[in-house]
């Protein structure tokens, strides 16, 4: 889905909330779709506020559940009291991540047996599965051979 085509359906999606649209909301929605990395919510504070700089951090917190909700934001996890957020052109949720221990990097690969997975392990129990995730987390090879990771910026 194009950008133009996911800031129509996140301006549709806070309208059908009877949310406003606002500048501040407009400018973390393209500091989001900038670039596809994965951010923390002060990565996109900063962001955010090159476009606008009247943004506040309050407004970044707020709109970040949102733009999840809507599916045009992924939540990311990594287990360290830290979540980042990665833009969903294409409202793809089978991905898994593999998370570099030496670099923090996250590296999104497709996962499509997810869906199946989590359908089968559920329902197997009774259950209706609601979210999924899968992450491993991995040591760079080079970086034990060389002590640089070629995947750190």
């Amino acid at each position: 889905m194009s950008i133009e085509a996911c800031r129509e359906k996140f301006k549709s999606f806070l309208a059908d909330r009877s949310l406003r649209v606002t500048g501040q909301r407009m400018a973390i929605f393209d500091a989001a779709f900038s670039e596809d990395a994965h951010n923390t919510a002060e990565d996109l504070l900063d962001r955010a506020r090159s476009i606008d700089e009247s943004v506040s951090r309050a407004t970044v917190y707020r709109t970040l559940p949102i733009m999840t909700e809507s599916g045009l934001l992924r939540e990311v996890d990594i287990g360290r009291n830290l979540k980042f957020y990665v833009a969903n052109h294409d409202n793809q949720t089978q991905q898994a991540q593999v998370v570099c221990l030496d670099c923090d990097r996250i590296f999104e690969i497709s996962a499509p047996f997810m869906e199946w997975y989590r359908n089968t392990v559920s329902s197997n129990l009774g259950l209706t599965p609601v979210a999924h995730r899968l992450q491993v987390h991995a040591r760079c090879d080079i970086f034990r051979e060389t002590g640089r990771c070629r995947h750190r910026n």
